[in-house]
Formats: C-alpha cells, structure tokens, sequence
C-alpha cells in the first residue's frame, strides 16, 4: 500500500475517528485536557507505527501534561483501536503536539496589524466589468453575422 493512496487514507480516515472516540470516552486519565483535539492521523503504509497529531487550547504546560497522558495510556488505547478496526495489524500509537492551530492565529493577528497600520493595501471595489463583456460580445455578433445575399439557401 502507498502512502496517500485512496486505502491509507481510509484507514487514516477510520483509525481517527475511532481514536478521537476513545479518548473522549474511555481514557480517564486527569492530565489529559477535556478540550483535546486529534486533528490528524499518519498510518505508516506498512501499518507499524501511526503518528497522531493533536492540539489543545491551553497553554504549552497543558499541551505537554496531555502528551504525557496520552502517552501513558497509548497501550490501553491500541487494544482498544485494535477490536473497534479489523486490521492485519494495529500500529503503534506515536503523538505529537500540533501547533498549526495556535500559527493561524498568530499569523491572523499579524495579518490584522498590518490591515490597521496601513501596510496592507485596502480592497478597492471591483470594476463593473459586465459593460466591457457586453460590448464584446455586441462586436462578436457583428463578426460573425453574414450579408443576406451570401446565405446559404436550401
């Protein structure tokens, strides 16, 4: 199986589903943040090893206390993985925090600064280009129209 081929991304598809399941049901672990989110899921075409991405709105020391948890409780998590997903074999759960969340926003925020500063140039109202589409197609319709007397009689 290739990586990113229509079947890996099936199981990518269903080992994430399954995965954000159990941790939002059956691991009770206190470190993990109620507020974590798996955002994405890596299964190795080989099925060994499944690198899981998650992100959590507090702060680094949450990230981190969560991380821990998860990875305390990844064994537990594989069996469970392995009798809710029929594969031929169950890949080892690997997680890494994701902060694509928390550079959206702070590039949001840079983005916004810049608006306010003046830097960014202003959105200027589009040109009513309707008129100019008109004009082609009335000069269009000159072009092709034949004389009368060359019209083809049948």
């Amino acid at each position: 199986m290739k990586k990113g081929s229509i079947k890996n991304n099936r199981i990518n598809g269903e080992v994430l589903r399954e995965l954000t399941s159990i941790i939002r049901d059956d691991v009770k672990d206190p470190r993990i943040d109620p507020l974590l989110t798996v955002t994405r899921v890596d299964v190795t075409p080989d099925l060994q090893y499944c690198r899981c991405y998650v992100s959590t709105l507090g702060s680094d020391d949450t990230m981190a206390e969560s991380i821990e948890g998860l990875k305390n409780a990844a064994g537990y998590m594989r069996r469970e993985l392995a009798h809710r997903v029929n594969l031929r074999k169950t890949p080892e759960l690997q997680f890494i925090a994701d902060r694509s969340m928390e550079y959206a926003i702070e590039m949001s925020k840079k983005i916004e600064e810049l608006a306010k500063a003046g830097g960014m140039p202003k959105d200027e109202p589009e040109e009513d280009l309707t008129e100019d589409i008109d004009e082609q197609t009335d000069e269009d319709e000159e072009e092709t129209d034949l004389p009368e007397d060359e019209t083809d009689e049948r």
